[in-house]
């Protein structure tokens, strides 16, 4: 059997994303499926038409020169005519658009062409995607615009994947699609890639500061949506009452500037710690700094509709999670269980949680098994690739959508 995979961009980028395609294309591999990958003009810097890369074969497409939404028709025209010739030169069996809506409008389009079937991968509706970048505001004709084609190209797919139960929720809400039509494809990592309770790193300790302190963290793009003020907020809560507490935050993205200025107007420049992006192959060490992962969500549409991967790769490591109770975190983290969830958007409730995992170190070594035991028995990708087979066997006996 074999899958063209068709991406908004892939690796060598880093991302959820790429990582995910990543770790599909892989067990896929490994159930004897022979996958072809395509990425679209959004993969960025273009440099041939196809590209090796960590031992994968990527085909590439152009870049568009238009912007705007006459760019968005371009992209689509782009990548329906490489579409096309990979058929052509490859001849798979399936067509596998994954989000954005702009890859599964031209894959529908060859696929009724060509008479090959489509699964649509939907990771995250298009319209909460540019409302979450700033691009666009809810109820705007740009939104709605975006939303229409998302649900053209959801009703017109063969078979819809999507990566969580909101997710699922929100297409059956647009009308016209079946419930035996969409499968869940949860997110989940591959626990051999994480070690499980590593020592924090001594020198990397000393070096950020951290010796003989309790360290909050969080690793991530910094977006108003990640509720890194509430965090920030919240340790101002706490600090008078934990003079060893400090905050550690890696990565980077567009609060950046607000969130060092709101650390420093509330005195807790020197307790709240930024170290920017750091190399994928590094994020482990960082990892291992921190006591207490906090994932302060604020709740709107795509917080409560999509699960986040960045919960799970704390559970395979055995790491403590206070986070936000929002309909994402909801599917993932087990109150209790595997974490601490409290109400979203408010700091005062958050110092509280934290202040409660502090206090219940007795309690942590049976938390942290509980999380690592929830990623190795329902969140591993062998476990969640083999949902595929069904949809792809019944696409290939000829059982295609009405």
């Amino acid at each position: 059997m074999r899958i063209l995979h068709i991406l908004d961009h892939s690796i060598p980028l880093h991302s959820g994303y790429a990582f995910r395609t990543l770790a599909i294309l892989r067990e896929q591999r490994k159930r004897g499926w022979d996958t072809l990958h395509l990425t679209t003009p959004k993969q960025g810097k273009y440099t041939a038409d196809e590209e090796e890369v960590d031992g994968w074969h990527f085909y590439r497409t152009p870049p568009v020169a238009e912007a705007g939404v006459r760019g968005y028709f371009a992209q689509m025209a782009a990548t329906a005519r490489r579409i096309e010739q990979i058929v052509a030169r490859e001849k798979p069996d399936i067509l596998h658009p994954h989000s954005p809506v702009l890859n599964a409008i031209p894959a529908i389009r060859v696929g009724r062409k060509l008479g090959l079937p489509v699964v649509y991968e939907m990771r995250a509706s298009w319209e909460d995607a540019a409302v979450d970048h700033g691009t666009t505001s809810e109820g705007s004709l740009r939104y709605r615009l975006s939303r229409a084609l998302e649900t053209w190209a959801l009703r017109r797919a063969d078979r819809i994947t999507t990566i969580c139960e909101g997710l699922r929720g929100d297409i059956l809400a647009r009308g016209g699609i079946g419930a035996d039509k969409i499968t869940v494809i949860p997110n989940a990592v591959d626990v051999d890639n994480f070690q499980f309770g590593v020592p924090a790193d001594a020198a990397l300790r000393t070096q950020l500061g951290l010796d003989g302190a309790t360290v909050l963290g969080f690793a991530g793009s910094f977006y108003g949506y990640e509720g890194l003020d509430l965090l920030i907020a919240a340790l101002a809560e706490l600090a008078p009452a934990q003079p060893h507490l400090k905050l550690l935050l890696v990565g980077g993205g567009p609060q950046e500037a607000n969130l060092k200025q709101q650390a420093a107007d509330l005195g807790l420049a020197e307790r709240v710690i930024f170290v920017g992006r750091v190399p994928h192959s590094e994020v482990q060490r960082y990892y291992s700094q921190i006591d207490v992962l906090c994932y302060p969500r604020k709740s709107m549409r795509l917080t409560d509709l999509v699960t986040p991967l960045k919960p799970l790769e704390a559970m395979a490591q055995g790491k403590l999670l206070v986070a936000s109770d929002v309909g994402g975190h909801h599917e993932l983290i087990r109150d209790g269980e595997t974490g601490l969830l409290f109400p979203a958007g408010s700091a005062t409730a958050l110092a509280a949680a934290i202040d409660r995992m502090l206090a219940a170190r007795g309690d942590w070594a049976r938390m942290r098994d509980a999380g690592r035991r929830y990623v190795e028995q329902e969140r591993n990708w062998t476990r969640s690739v083999s949902f595929y087979e069904p949809i792809y066997g019944a696409l290939r006996s000829g059982l295609r959508a009405a």
